[in-house]
């Protein structure tokens, strides 16, 4: 018996073929996927890294508040405006107690000095909260690396929008009582009584002051006063002339010096 050599046909041998081109390419991308990969991390690592400032030197400051509305770990610290530290980590030492610590960039501890004062601001109106170191005073000694520097207690938006309330509230209730004519303001204003009894007092003042001066008037002619008010207006004459005198011989006397 005569064994037949097993042959392959074209079919196979091109369905071979196939998969190797299709795991070539696969493997290519295979590696440019890991590499993109590799790439992203790396980027990430360095972003986090300079936001947590795990790659510039630091030192550590502390401070305390009753309430710290807000901030959270990784909140970013300014000082004049810049951002130059994050918060290392909260925790409340007692019921009115919140001790918050912060990592600072070492280069700018030469401006931070033992009198400055921590306090609790955001980004932008309704931004993140972030912790706003203030600038202390010139001739005050350097924050040393773990001080403690005081704090400001941060001002609470519920608070202020209370106090809002209340006010727009108390305006509303005045107005009401001014258009029910209530209280002096608005029975001035409602009551056309009031109104014309005011009319009437200036119009009488305004015939009072013309009386004033029509007997002021009369005095003057009086032949008693007239000599009285003619020593004042000559008075009043002498000094006009007298000054006008000053000032003609302060003018020759600039005149001769511009010679």
């Amino acid at each position: 018996m005569k064994i037949q050599p097993i042959r392959q046909s074209n079919h196979s041998l091109n369905n071979i073929s196939v998969m190797e081109k299709f795991s070539q390419k696969f493997k290519v991308r295979l590696g440019l996927f890991l590499i993109g990969g590799l790439v992203i991390f790396v980027i990430a690592i360095f972003i986090i890294g300079k936001q947590e400032n795990l790659f510039d030197p630091v030192f550590k400051l502390t401070t305390t508040f009753y309430n710290v509305s807000g901030l959270e770990v990784g909140s970013n610290i300014r000082f004049s405006g810049i951002n130059v530290g994050t918060v290392d980590n909260i925790n409340i030492i007692n019921d009115s107690t919140v001790r918050v610590d912060m990592l600072i960039k070492k280069s700018v501890q030469q401006f931070i000095k033992e009198d400055c004062e921590a306090g609790i601001g955001s980004s932008g109106i309704i931004g993140d909260r972030i912790l706003i170191i203030t600038q202390g005073s010139y001739d005050a000694p350097l924050a040393q690396d773990g001080a403690q520097i005081g704090s400001l207690e941060p001002i609470e938006t519920d608070n202020i929008m209370r106090s809002m309330q209340i006010t727009v509230d108390n305006l509303a209730e005045i107005m009401m009582k001014i258009n029910g004519g209530n209280g002096t303001l608005g029975r001035l204003i409602q009551d056309s009584t009031i109104a014309e009894n005011i009319n009437m007092t200036i119009s009488n003042l305004r015939k009072s002051s013309k009386g004033l001066n029509e007997n002021m008037n009369a005095a003057k002619e009086n032949f008693l006063l007239k000599g009285y008010f003619n020593r004042k207006a000559r008075a009043a004459e002498k000094v006009t002339k007298d000054s006008l005198e000053i000032k003609t011989e302060e003018q020759k006397a600039i005149n001769k010096i511009n010679k």
